[in-house]
Parts: C-alpha cells; sequence; structure tokens
C-alpha cells in the first residue's frame, strides 16, 4: 500500500486520502490474477461464470493469503465444489444496468439515466479490483461498473448538455487524481487495467472544466500524461522502438499502442488463453501483448490489427502506428502549448508547439494513402490501404489540409450506412467491425467534417445516427453499447452481448440532441 492510500480500519475500507493529488506516481496495485495465481486460473479455464469479468470484479471476503492456504487445502476438483468455494470467500459485484423506468421522451430519458449511472467509491474494501476515487462518476453500464477513459469523454458531452457540470468538474479532478497516483490514466479503474491506457482525450476532458483556477493543476497532470506516452523516447535511436513510442529510420517519432504486460488479460482470461492453446507457433507473449494493445485502442477487437483482417490469432496491433492515436497525441501537444502560454510560460509552450507541428507533419506525410488517412504499418513500412473510420480523426484534431478533408468525405462516403458510420468494411465477426456502429465514431466523423465546413455529410451521419437510436428506443427502452447501422438494430459480434447503459451513447446522442 502507498502512503497516498489508508487503510480504514474501522471500517475495513481502502480509503482515497484527500492528500492523494499532491504526491507522485507510487507502486502500481496487483490484478486479481497475480493476486490468486492457481486459483484465479482454475475458476477462468473452467468457467465458473461465463463472463471472464465476473471474477475479476469479485470482492474477496478474507485476506488473499487466508483464501490461498484454504484454496491449497480444498478438494476442488469438480466444478461444483469450486463454485462453493468461490461463493465462500467472495462476494460479486452488481451489473451495472440501469433499471426499468417509464417511457419517456428520449432527452428526457437519458437525462434520468445520469443518477443511475453514478457512482461514489471514495472507499473499496480490501483486495478489491476496483480503484478508489475521489469524486463522483459515471459509468458506461452493464458488466462495465467502474470508469473508463475514453468512453467519459463522450459520456461528458451529455452531460455538459444536460447541464451537470458539478459531475464534469467531479470527474476531471477523478481523471486527474489517477495521473496522481499511477502516472497515467489507466484503461478503466480497476487494478487489472493498470498496465495500460486508452486513446488519450484527458486534453479535451480537462478542457471541459470552468474553473480557471485549476488550469495549472490540469496542465501539470496533461504534461505527466504526455511523459507517460513518451516514456523511453528521449534516448531512442533511428529505427529504435520502446513501449509505445517508435523512432521511425529518418528519425521521426511516433506513439503506437501497448500495454506494459503480456500475459492473459484479466477480465478475458479464458478467451486469451484458450486462442493461444490454439495458436501453435506464434508466442504466446507476443499474441498477449498485440490483444492488450488493442484492448489499449479502445478498439478491441477489429480487422484494422488483424494480419489477415479475418482471424484474430494474426492480431499484430503492436506493429502499426495508429492514425488515431498519434492526431490525439498532436491534439494533447496543441493543448500543452496553449496552456503553458496561458500560464506566461513561452518556452514550454513554443516547445511543445513545434512537438505538435512535426507530428501532424508526419502524419500528413506518412499515414496519407493518397485517399484517406490510416495506419502506418511498419513491418511493411507503407500506409495501409484498409478504410476505417479512424480516417475521421485527423479531421476532428484539425490535422488535414483542406484538400485531404474532402478526399477523406468521399473515401468515408461507402463507410456511412442507414444507421450512421460502419467502423470497417469488413464482417469479420469481432465488434469493431462491419456492421457496427459506435458513439464515439460518428461524434469524431460528424465534428470532423463540420470542422472542414462539410456540412452535407455530417448532418447525413448524425440523421442516420439519430433515427438509429431512437428506433431502437422506441423498441426496447434502451440505449445501447454499439449499433448494427446497416439495419438499425442492436450490435452485436466481440466477446460479450451487447450492453445496455449505456454511458457514450448516451452522452453522444444527448449532445446531438442539444443542437436542434
Amino acid at each position: 500500500m502507498t502512503r497516498r492510500l489508508t487503510l480504514a480500519t474501522a471500517a475495513g475500507l481502502l480509503t482515497l486520502s484527500p492528500a492523494a493529488a499532491q504526491t507522485s506516481p507510487g507502486a502500481m496495485p496487483p490484478s486479481p490474477a497475480q493476486v490468486f495465481g492457481p486459483l484465479y486460473h482454475a475458476v477462468e479455464m473452467r468457467r465458473i461464470f461465463p463472463d471472464s469479468k465476473t471474477f475479476a470484479d469479485a470482492v474477496p471476503k478474507r485476506p488473499a493469503a487466508a483464501i490461498l492456504a484454504a484454496y491449497r487445502a480444498c478438494r476442488c476438483d469438480d466444478d461444483a465444489a469450486l463454485r462453493r468455494f468461490v461463493a465462500a470467500h467472495f462476494a460479486l459485484a452488481p451489473d451495472a444496468a440501469p433499471r426499468p423506468q417509464e417511457k419517456l421522451p428520449l432527452v428526457d430519458h437519458i437525462d434520468r439515466l445520469w443518477p443511475q449511472l453514478t457512482r461514489t467509491s471514495m472507499t473499496v474494501p480490501p483486495g478489491a479490483s476496483a480503484l478508489p476515487l475521489p469524486r463522483p462518476y459515471v459509468v458506461p453500464g452493464g458488466r462495465f461498473r467502474e470508469m473508463y477513459y475514453w468512453d467519459s469523454w463522450f459520456t461528458m458531452l451529455g452531460l455538459q448538455a444536460s447541464r451537470q457540470q458539478r459531475l464534469v468538474e467531479d470527474m476531471i479532478v477523478d481523471f486527474g487524481s489517477l495521473i496522481d497516483r499511477y502516472g497515467h490514466i489507466p484503461n478503466g479503474t480497476r487494478s487489472y487495467y493498470l498496465s495500460r491506457s486508452q486513446p488519450p482525450f484527458f486534453y479535451l476532458i480537462a478542457a471541459m472544466s470552468r474553473d480557471p483556477a485549476t488550469l495549472a493543476t490540469r496542465t501539470r497532470q496533461l504534461r505527466a500524461e504526455h511523459d507517460w506516452w513518451m516514456r523511453g523516447s528521449q534516448d531512442l535511436a533511428p529505427g529504435g522502438e520502446q513501449a509505445r513510442v517508435v523512432r521511425l529510420a529518418d528519425g521521426t517519432l511516433l506513439n503506437r499502442y501497448w500495454d506494459d504486460r503480456d500475459d492473459p488479460r484479466d477480465e478475458s482470461y479464458r478467451e486469451d488463453a484458450e486462442l493461444a492453446a490454439a495458436t501453435p507457433g506464434r508466442d504466446p507473449r507476443q499474441l498477449y501483448r498485440d490483444l492488450r494493445a488493442a484492448a489499449e485502442s479502445g478498439w478491441d477487437f477489429s480487422s484494422r490489427w488483424l494480419g489477415d483482417r479475418r482471424t484474430l490469432a494474426t492480431i499484430r496491433t503492436t506493429r502499426l502506428l495508429p492514425v488515431d492515436l498519434n492526431s490525439l497525441m498532436v491534439g494533447m501537444e496543441r493543448a500543452l502549448a496553449d496552456q503553458y502560454r496561458k500560464l506566461g510560460d513561452a518556452a514550454t509552450a513554443d516547445a511543445f508547439a513545434r512537438q505538435a507541428e512535426t507530428r501532424a507533419t508526419a502524419i500528413r506525410r506518412l499515414m496519407w494513402n493518397g485517399r484517406f488517412f490510416a495506419d502506418y504499418d511498419l513491418d511493411a513500412k507503407a500506409v495501409s490501404d484498409q478504410p476505417t473510420a479512424a480516417m475521421t480523426v485527423p479531421l476532428f484534431a484539425g490535422i488535414a489540409t483542406p484538400d485531404q478533408a474532402r478526399a477523406t468525405a468521399a473515401a468515408l462516403a461507402p463507410l456511412i450506412g442507414e444507421g450512421g458510420v460502419r467502423t470497417t468494411l469488413i464482417a469479420s465477426g469481432q465488434q469493431w467491425d462491419d456492421p457496427n456502429g459506435w458513439a464515439p465514431l460518428q461524434w469524431t466523423a460528424i465534428t470532423g467534417l463540420r470542422r472542414y465546413g462539410l456540412a452535407a455529410p455530417a448532418a447525413r451521419i448524425k440523421a442516420a445516427w439519430l433515427a438509429t437510436v431512437a428506433r431502437e428506443y422506441a423498441a426496447s427502452g434502451k440505449l445501447l453499447e454499439k449499433y448494427d447501422v446497416t439495419e438499425r438494430k442492436p450490435g452485436g459480434g466481440g466477446e460479450y452481448p451487447t450492453q445496455d447503459g449505456f454511458g457514450w451513447t448516451n452522452g453522444v446522442t444527448r449532445a446531438l440532441l442539444a443542437e436542434r
């Protein structure tokens, strides 16, 4: 336990101290798989729970050492005995699906969902995988019962439209506290997510604050996040790679998705282990790293990351320099330049402005294939020819030239279905592929196109997306994680069923409806 977390012995809870935001990053708490080892492996591989995430989120009723001692003495060879053991020693976390409510107009329904999806966790039980947070926050819903990184910015768009600025400010503080404790914002607020992050939207999250007195704090935290993403770059020679940074042979420095661990993900342990067992001839550690890196991308999973664009066993996320990640890094560097200028530090502001422009120039040069923006393949030493909705992020970040923006709009047209923007044109069975559309990609497409005066395709996407959400809401009374935007129905594919809630769908839909 680090000095930022204190054990409240009377309550038996792990408590976030008020001084948490003033300390330097400390040790990462271990994940459940790391703590419980053979027990965790047995529970997951014997499918005691249909969803691997269930046990990852379970709360131990006793200290880990006592549970492991009991497990060594347990005759848990059959599944019924193992289930009894788990029930005796762990409490399962409740699902975060919203409660049914009376049918209301869509705007009113979303406004009433926010309290149902709001959580407070200043204290967490000892041994739990949950990470404490100092302020209230909104969860996505369903199996996602913790705060997630990039989800939250899209959720917060809706909170602002719903006049929930206090909750927005609270979540900004929460994200800052994660950077102060761990040096970065994890994928989600669980110990098993600490080895990776997600698309870096904190520069936009922090910019939602309306409290000018916090500018210096937010700038310090954003600088720490940038340092984390760029860790290892300072002494990286041309042609070198280090975690999330890659320096090309010509000296160009860019980022990729990564994960600091190379074992099965706690929340998808069985799925990862079974895939590795079924993929002879491939180093399982590299397979796990690429699966985890795709989880950091938020696009878990997509043909975008697959060597053959069809089969998960061919995943190679770490061999690609993603166009969306690097576009967001430009946004971060520009934000740092602007914030340091406001704070009166012109030298640092100029340095970040130069970094941003150097990166933006590299994106226009290396990630433009003549028709649209795409990822750069480190092994092929060439830009991808696969069209995906990620092509809109350079427009969203203001990196594209006017000609590139117009060409991107033309290239995006085949991805626009009756219900919104499809993620890709490949139906691989993965959830970030055809025919699925996701709220964050609708927003980046709409706002990116508008930024370049391309109002017609932006309006088409907006109308199509809102019609899809409204149609499903009329049918089921729910807002979903993803939609089939070809047939305008619930989305499918991937590792788990489509979830109800749902944070970023609520946020993007509410923000778009507020424009009317």
